[in-house]
């Protein structure tokens, strides 16, 4: 165990063996993993659990960034020019992976989980700001264990056409396991976050040097043939 992570054991998670996972051309920087989270009261157990998982990202070795959702306005085109609009679409850029992490409120995520989500489009100037991307799914509860949000979150994952890994955390009683503190306790859910990230890490790895050709399609180079050949015989006439 570390001081900053007490409730790891630490002899339980090696570092991730790159050179199994590794394109041949991958130039072994830090994976970069964008984290967001569902809720603004300080108190937040969904960005307390993004931060545990930012720290286990960042022991196996995670370039990592957290947005912080304050001040990000309602969904609409005409606020595409706002500060934290183009700052979460520059985040979405930068990174390689995302997790996604939203409280479970009515039965699905929060509204400003689908808000920051709805805010990253799938085209953006030529760029594909998720397209590729690994994501891993965590929510938590105020009561019963419940997936409703994870699965709600894996559907936008699939929308998004990202890789969105198997493994996933629920939380269920959240105020209950963090009661003592700001910190998740040794014990299965804390481990299941860990699995989590484990598994996350793997799998950027794993894609990153191979996105481009694993989400090469077919209809879309039939579609570019037939855009240049359409622009190369009006320039013709």
């Amino acid at each position: 165990m570390s001081d900053d992570l007490p409730a790891l054991s630490t002899a339980d998670l090696p570092d991730i063996d790159v050179d199994l996972l590794a394109a041949a051309d991958d130039d072994r920087h830090p994976p970069r993993i964008l984290l967001l989270y569902g809720a603004l009261r300080p108190q937040s157990y969904s960005r307390k659990t993004v931060l545990e998982a930012e720290r286990i990202l960042q022991r196996l070795g995670c370039d990592t960034r957290v947005f912080d959702p304050s001040d990000l306005p309602l969904y609409d085109p005409a606020n595409a020019s706002h500060p934290k609009v183009a700052e979460l679409r520059e985040l979405a850029v930068w990174s390689e992976g995302m997790v996604w992490s939203s409280p479970e409120q009515h039965g699905t995520m929060t509204g400003l989980m689908k808000m920051q989500i709805d805010w990253l489009p799938l085209n953006m100037g030529g760029v594909r700001p998720t397209q590729g991307k690994t994501l891993a799914l965590m929510q938590v509860s105020g009561g019963s264990q419940s997936f409703n949000a994870v699965n709600q979150m894996r559907i936008l994952g699939r929308w998004m056409r990202m890789v969105t890994i198997p493994n996933q955390s629920s939380i269920p009683r959240a105020f209950l396991e963090y009661e003592e503190g700001e910190r998740l306790p040794e014990g299965p859910f804390y481990r299941r976050v860990v699995d989590v990230m484990e598994e996350l890490v793997k799998f950027t790895w794993l894609v990153r040097g191979r996105a481009g050709y694993l989400v090469d399609r077919y209809s879309e180079r039939v579609e570019s043939a037939e855009t240049l050949s359409k622009r190369v015989n009006t320039k013709g006439m």
